[in-house]
């Protein structure tokens, strides 16, 4: 059997447990979503959004990428952020880095890796900013599990940044925002910065006529 054909069976198997479980979970889902999480994460396979959180299909919904950045030219995140703020209504906005994330570590390299570097780039701005905190810590390990909660937290902030958070602050006082590091080494999930609705930034970033 080809390694794909098994996820088809599997996709059999588990449709034919969830309808065994509960007739009405599929035609639940089709008619509506209504998540209250919009979740940015990484795009490694070890962090799955769901199962790391015990939630069910329509309960999150799910943006992924490299080492789970906010950047502001990323069309693609803005819009997933612009119509899960706008139109889903989401309450809270995660962004879920890990320990181990291969794109930090990269990052922390001299090491050209072709088109990637590009958008590692935005995580050396982050150790740049942080360079006397990361260069105090001796061990590869420990500068690395730094610079990925100091990462989360930039990728908060750029959140907080962007027009379409400022204007649902302003009129709607949502989404709160969280900052969260998953341990691939226990499973479990380390808070690491919120933002409630409101929070007040640098004026330089800041848009009046929202």
């Amino acid at each position: 059997m080809k390694s794909y054909e098994k996820l088809l069976l599997q996709n059999k198997a588990w449709a034919n447990e969830k309808v065994t479980d509960d007739p009405e979970f599929f035609s639940r889902l089709a008619s509506i979503q209504t998540p209250e999480f919009l979740w940015i994460g990484c795009s490694d396979s070890r962090v799955p959004a769901n199962e790391i959180t015990g939630t069910q299909p329509g309960e999150i919904f799910v943006h992924r990428n490299i080492a789970n950045l906010v950047v502001h030219t990323d069309l693609n995140l803005l819009t997933v952020l612009d119509y899960a703020v706008t139109h889903l209504k989401v309450k809270h906005i995660i962004v879920c880095g890990h320990y181990g994330c291969g794109g930090v570590k990269a990052a922390m390299t001299h090491h050209s890796l072709g088109i990637i570097d590009k958008w590692l780039r935005n995580i050396k701005d982050v150790h740049r900013l942080h360079r006397e905190r990361m260069d105090a810590m001796k061990d590869p390990e420990a500068q690395a599990d730094l610079l990925v909660e100091l990462s989360v937290k930039e990728q908060v902030m750029n959140l907080a940044k962007t027009a379409i958070v400022q204007k649902a602050w302003k009129h709607k006082h949502r989404p709160q925002l969280h900052g969260w590091v998953y341990s691939l080494k226990d499973g479990l999930i380390k808070n690491v910065i919120e933002m409630e609705a409101g929070t007040r930034i640098d004026s330089l970033y800041e848009y009046d006529d929202l």
